[in-house]
């Protein structure tokens, strides 16, 4: 069984690849995606079924490993059909570098699956990074509008600040724990514990795009719809929430975490809420409504609620698939995102409107759509009543922007008088399945399922109480009907309010903040590289030249005058030994003589 564990994520990414390197995968690469999809959904409902685990040494003395437990299992079946979903809608959609396109999708849904099995910090870490590197070469696809790109790296940026926080993570279990398993996490010695805490934390927050790192989110819509679809239900935003769910035995044992994650979710929920409200652009509404709705997720993590968190991620998944999926297709008929040019789309486009609706519907938290019910399990064991009515009031305001989405496409048809092209039939295949799953999929939280879920989960707890879900369904009418009533002096006054729109001015505060700062301090850093320590490493060369050539002036003339002097002696004494060499018989004849007569004498001296 440990197979499917490498196969799980390893199809999806050596299939992706092989699509990234393949030149000629233009034309097949739909098909292609598709079909390793459709493979890959089977082995995770084999997976989530048999439940196979394995270990194994990755570096000395560290043992990694993958399993599929009971919340793993919930989430790669989520995944992969999800992903499957999403495929098929870019079949259709996805004209230009299909291969590049598909081939980086299937790599970052193979990242996500080894994400949610990985059972220790080193695969997690290794994950993590393939996923965020896959998203910026996604949301910068059309890579040649130079404006798309900065978005694509203002979102790698940030997410990446949050991901330091993983690799102290993982940098303080092995001084507190001798290892980089999840499970040992709760027993790290102090202070270890809570730096690895502090590191999951601010990896989680900055991954799943909650205060104050939610304005990235905003910046992820310059990618196409369905990076969008599964960037925003099942993979990197969601995986922040699933890993806080993960490791609530971590934030429990630190009392300090588990609070903090339970009010950030509940602002997040609140505070996002109102900015989607604020938009005009559907997309934006949709991203910021992402923001308010993982915040419902990390709450659940921050109370200890991993069966409510779950049941709301998987059900979310559902609803914002289908959603940005059907706002997808009318960006691709229309050419508009914008609310105010979209008014009729929904009824120009009866399939796609119906889906929306339910999509829609369920998003406002309406009974007896899915949302409703998870969100109540989420809030059923919020004991802290401020955190309650914070986290309610989030609630209620995911009714507002639902209901001003679904006026505005429902409402009188100004595309009536526009040009448009049709839906096509690959757009329009996942958008019933998926609204028959953001519809039904609150069923888990109701008492007679709910204790089903548990036990699948692993994860006992209390389900929603039924006086609370009759209140929050009852209140979000209450807000539907509020805002249908007073639609355009609510909106007109809410969107003037730049603040809101503007994502709560966080892009503009986080470059104040941190950006400029970072970049002077690294300009700061690089003059004082350049002139001081280049500056010392050139000066050392030129003092040696310096020293050199003062040092050679008085000993190299003596030594070069010896060497000169015994040269030219030298010369002179070959000069005068070359003189009696004249070539005359009668010259050599009389040196002759004389050398004789003197040798002669010296003989008779000597003697």
């Amino acid at each position: 069984m440990s197979s499917l564990l490498w196969l799980l994520p390893g199809l999806p990414i050596a299939s992706g690849a092989m699509l990234l390197l393949a030149r000629r995968a233009e034309r097949g690469a739909p098909a292609a995606g598709v079909l390793v999809a459709m493979v890959t959904v089977l082995v995770a409902v084999m997976a989530a079924i048999t439940r196979p685990a394995l270990t194994f040494e990755l570096f000395a003395g560290f043992e990694a490993g993958l399993a599929v437990d009971g919340l793993s299992a919930v989430m790669v079946v989520t995944v992969s059909m999800i992903a499957l979903a999403v495929l098929v809608f870019a079949a259709g959609e996805i004209r230009e570098a299909r291969g590049r396109f598909f081939g980086l999708m299937l790599i970052f849904v193979g990242a996500m699956l080894l994400t949610v099995t990985a059972t220790d910090l080193a695969l997690l870490l290794m994950a993590w990074e393939v996923m965020g590197a896959m998203s910026y070469a996604l949301i910068g696809f059309w890579w040649q509008e130079r404006e798309r790109v900065r978005s694509g790296t203002l979102a790698f940026l940030t997410t990446r600040a949050g991901d330091l926080g993983l690799y102290l993570a993982a940098g303080c279990a092995i001084a507190g724990t001798q290892s980089l398993a999840l499970a040992s996490l709760p027993s790290a010695s102090a202070p270890w514990r809570d730096l690895v805490t502090a590191g999951l934390v601010a990896a989680a927050l900055g991954k799943s795009a909650q205060l104050p790192f939610s304005f990235w989110l905003s910046r992820a819509m310059a990618g196409p719809s369905p990076v969008s679809a599964l960037l925003h239900s099942a993979t990197m935003v969601a995986a922040g929430a699933y890993l806080l769910l993960r490791v609530v035995p971590l934030l429990t044992a630190t009392g300090w975490a588990a609070p903090l994650v339970a009010w950030i979710g509940a602002l997040t929920a609140l505070l996002l809420g109102a900015v989607a409200f604020a938009q005009r652009d559907l997309k934006q509404l949709l991203a910021a409504s992402t923001c308010a709705q993982i915040g419902f997720m990390v709450l659940a993590a921050g109370v200890s609620n991993v069966a409510g968190g779950a049941a709301h991620l998987v059900a979310h998944a559902a609803v914002k698939s289908l959603l940005f999926l059907g706002a997808g297709a009318w960006l691709t008929a229309l050419g508009t995102k914008q609310l105010a040019e979209l008014r009729g789309a929904a009824r120009r486009y009866p399939l796609v409107g119906a889906t929306f609706g339910i999509g829609a519907v369920a998003l406002a938290g309406l009974s007896p759509l899915s949302l409703w019910v998870t969100k109540g399990a989420v809030l059923a064991v919020v004991e802290d009543r401020a955190l309650y009515a914070v986290a309610l009031a989030g609630g209620l305001l995911a009714a507002a922007y639902a209901a001003k989405a679904l006026m505005a496409v429902w409402g009188p048809a100004d595309v009536e008088h526009c040009s448009g092209e049709r839906v096509g039939p690959l757009h329009r295949v996942p958008l019933p399945p998926l609204a028959v799953l953001a519809a039904a999929l609150g069923v888990v939280g109701f008492p007679p399922l709910f204790d089903a879920w548990t036990r699948l989960l692993g994860a006992p707890g209390p389900g929603p109480e039924p006086g609370e879900l009759a209140l929050s369904g009852l209140l979000a009418v209450v807000v539907v009907a509020g805002v249908s009533l007073a639609r355009r002096r609510l909106t007109a006054s809410v969107e003037s309010r730049s603040f809101l729109s503007g994502w709560l001015r966080l892009e503009p505060i986080a470059v104040t903040v941190a950006w400029r700062p970072l970049l002077a301090a690294a300009r700061a850093l690089a003059r004082f590289d350049d002139r001081v320590v280049d500056g010392v490493v050139r000066a050392v060369p030129c003092m040696g030249m310096a020293l050199a050539r003062r040092a050679r002036s008085p000993f190299e003339a003596g030594v070069d005058g010896v060497v000169r002097g015994t040269a030219s002696s030298v010369g002179r004494l070959g000069t005068l030994a070359r003189r009696p060499q004249t070539g005359q018989v009668h010259t050599y004849l009389a040196q002759a003589m004389v050398a004789l007569v003197l040798l002669a004498l010296v003989i008779v001296l000597v003697r």
